[in-house]
């Protein structure tokens, strides 16, 4: 078999981009006809001013060179601050001043026509030279409207020792040499043919990923057409500029802004949750939007942004109110926290700290963006039910996680909440699978909208793969039957049965066990030793007590020797039965071990920053949902858990963050029975999803037996002639052929 020239993969992604209506020209062509006349510049002028005119022909046309040169001209310290700079007057437009009869007059104006792709110019170069610090080329650059947007940079797919990440770092190097083009970028797209990956050129290489879907519905994961799936999955004209449009945004963490776009099954989902708002809100519409599944840890806070965004300015839902709510103080932190860092995209947001202001926010005409706790709808003294606030049909409910909260109507906070606002209509967000949610979940909401389960994102890489370590630590009891009556708490530890009689006497009994000095001696020396010699420097761990009591005593235990890193605890106070010394300093640290909210919250930046000292936080039941350090890598767990509980913890290590390969969940008291039940539930029983196939033989038989392999084929038409087929359907038929073998294996 020859091997391909790099440029034939060029020429063939160029040719698919042909297909869906982009215009081609390449690098030189732009020279020859004048588009361009300095190798310096980046923007083709012409085009964008031939945009200008036609979209605002009431603008005269010699302030059209103006108004261009508005359009393009960034401010900000580097390249990242002027794109976010052009990103923003892009999505949003500016007002533009100018002359006319005499009169001053005013026009917004975008640089591209977002409503109506077909009146946007879509253009695919290849072999652009850039002068800039260094001269570049870069494969392939998408211009809309004369702005170069999308970079594409493609490596040889039949070369061994060349892979994606040759691509990326390509790019990286590029941001160096030829930083004029990034301040318009959007994104960039690497690939080596077998992998295919779309991301921010600022962005760590973890943070790339694959567009694995067409449609949304089907997942692709094959490997050998993923420039075809992304392509037509991504980059036909209207689906580029709503994600351009809603699908970016830049995250303010207070340095600098960091800039996120969205994953294939954040855009699908979102967008099909939006068809469906509009169809619930409409005047025969049931209030019932559904439900969006996507597993823990696959970036639902993002989602909840995009799809918030996108509703606020949809122009049938009429300036809507959206009620983000949410049935814990802690979700309601990181999700708030998520929008306020996305103010650049979603503005200003409400934040409910009282019921007072709450009811006064929701009495408002429309327009707002409000986060609450579901508790927060509790009736004051003398009311029976809770007041009419308001009965507009434009309110929107997200409910993160609230299904365990959204139950029973007939009284309860959700009553009250529907009680308010009896024609709000309702969407759920959740990381727990449908099948676990209850049997009203589609009474109260809908239809599931879109999955996205643990699997599939461990295969996309959107989370980490999570391995188990078993580390028993005997139960320091003597009596017959302590093992069986350990084996009763577990099977009973379900949200519904925490607070029964029968499930707190056999905790109870189990914490003593659990918690003597003798066992929490053995337990802290095995922390430390784990700890210490598997994790690298960037990596940081959490520790997962029975209870507040067992915590301080394992505190203790471990720093007591001389190799234990700096260790914090985190958990709830209560004034009435804390020890007072709870409240005092620990020798060597400078909190104690009941933490107010400001202190809680220097711990988690003290926990997320890799250059900080402190590498472990010792947990009961706060921080195991609602808190992301993606750096935490090690979940140590002495406390018996099951399903959704236990899921939620162990997503608190499978993120995603540069250099880290997996989570690793060590065991000290016996929850393996319980993982693998929930991880069953989680992954629909397909475990981690994939298949690694060994295609070496394979290529042994083919070179050296032609004739067997294509018997073994089959009858495939153009075996001869494939040589006479377009780049493109060459391309597919090849890919159609490696993906048949691979699943006939699988």
């Amino acid at each position: 078999m020859a091997v391909l020239p790099e440029s034939e993969f060029e020429e063939t992604t160029i040719e698919r981009l042909k297909q869906i209506g982009y215009e081609y020209r390449n690098g030189q062509e732009l020279f020859q006809n004048g588009e361009r006349d300095r190798l310096q510049e980046v923007v083709l002028h012409g085009r964008l001013r031939d945009h200008l005119k036609q979209a605002y022909p009431m603008i005269p046309d010699q302030e059209i060179p103006r108004l261009a040169s508005m359009l393009v001209t960034n401010e900000g310290v580097g390249w990242e601050q002027r794109n976010f700079n052009f990103h923003q007057r892009s999505i949003k437009g500016i007002d533009f001043e100018y002359e006319m009869d005499g009169e001053k007059r005013f026009q917004h104006v975008f640089p591209i026509d977002w409503n109506e792709p077909e009146n946007n110019d879509f253009l695919v170069v290849n072999q652009l030279s850039i002068e800039g610090r260094m001269p570049r080329r870069p494969d392939i650059v998408i211009y809309i409207n004369g702005l170069p947007l999308v970079v594409f940079e493609l490596k040889n797919p039949n070369k061994e020792n060349v892979t994606v990440y040759d691509a990326y770092n390509q790019i990286r190097n590029y941001t160096y040499d030829i930083a004029k083009i990034f301040e318009y970028n959007a994104f960039v797209v690497i690939s080596d043919g077998v992998e295919t990956m779309h991301g921010m050129p600022s962005a760590p290489y973890d943070y790339f990923a694959s567009w694995k879907s067409i449609d949304g519905h089907t997942v692709d994961n094959n490997v050998a057409n993923t420039m075809r799936t992304l392509i037509e999955g991504l980059f036909s004209k209207k689906r580029l500029l709503n994600y351009i449009q809603n699908f970016i945004v830049y995250l303010d963490k207070g340095e600098k802004y960091v800039k996120i776009g969205a994953k294939y099954h954040q855009f699908f989902g979102v967008n099909f949750a939006v068809g469906e708002t509009v169809r619930a809100t409409d005047t025969d519409g049931d209030r019932r939007i559904g439900v969006i599944y996507h597993t823990t840890g696959s970036g639902k806070s993002l989602s909840m942004l995009f799809y918030a965004n996108i509703l606020s300015k949809h122009s049938k839902l009429n300036n809507p109110t959206i009620v983000l709510q949410v049935d814990r103080n802690d979700l309601d932190e990181q999700l708030y926290d998520t929008f306020s860092e996305g103010h650049s995209m979603i503005g200003h947001v409400h934040h409910a700290q009282k019921g007072d202001q709450l009811r006064e926010w929701l009495k408002g005409e429309g327009g707002q963006i409000v986060f609450s706790t579901i508790e927060k709808f509790r009736l004051k003294e003398g009311e029976a039910r809770h007041p009419v606030l308001s009965e507009r049909k434009n309110i929107i409910v997200i409910a993160d996680e609230a299904h365990r909260t959204q139950s029973g109507f007939d009284g309860g906070y959700a009553a009250q909440l529907r009680h308010s606002l009896p024609n709000a209509s309702f969407v759920g967000f959740t990381g727990t699978p449908v099948n676990l949610l209850g049997n009203d979940t589609e009474e109260i909401f809908g239809h599931i909208i879109h999955r996205y389960d643990m699997s599939q994102a461990v295969q996309d890489k959107a989370v980490l793969p999570l391995y188990y370590e078993s580390r028993m630590i005997p139960l320091d009891f003597e009596g017959a039957g302590i093992e069986e009556e350990f084996s009763d708490v577990v099977s009973e530890l379900d949200m519904e049965d925490e607070e029964s009689d029968k499930y707190k006497l056999k905790s109870a009994a189990l914490e003593k066990v659990v918690g003597t000095p003798k066992r929490l001696k053995k337990l802290s020396r095995s922390i430390l030793d784990h700890f210490n010699a598997a994790a690298d420097p960037f990596q940081k761990g959490m520790i997962v007590a029975m209870n507040r009591y067992i915590a301080v005593r394992l505190y203790d235990a471990m720093t007591e020797h001389e190799d234990c890193p700096e260790v914090e605890i985190i958990m709830t106070g209560y004034i009435e039965k804390d020890p007072t010394s709870w409240r005092e300093k620990n020798p060597g640290s400078q909190y104690a071990h009941i933490k107010t909210k400001e202190e809680q919250e220097e711990i988690k930046s003290k926990l997320r920053d890799v250059d900080d000292p402190l590498k472990l936080v010792i947990v009961v039941n706060m921080w195991l949902t609602g808190f992301d350090a993606p750096n935490l890598s090690y979940l140590y767990i002495d406390k018996p858990m099951r399903g959704h509980n236990l899921i939620q913890a162990i997503a608190r290590v499978n993120r995603v963050f540069p250099g880290k390969e997996g989570g690793v969940i060590v065991d000290f008291i016996g929850i393996a029975t319980s993982l693998k039940e929930a991880t069953n539930d989680y992954t629909g029983g397909k475990g981690s999803g994939g298949s690694n196939v060994d295609i070496s033989a394979a290529m042994d038989i083919f070179y050296t037996h032609l004739e067997e392999v294509r018997r073994y084929i089959g009858d495939v038409d153009h075996v001869q002639d494939w040589r006479s087929l377009t780049k493109v359907e060459r391309d597919d038929l090849i890919a159609d052929l490696v993906n048949a073998q691979l699943n006939f294996r699988i």
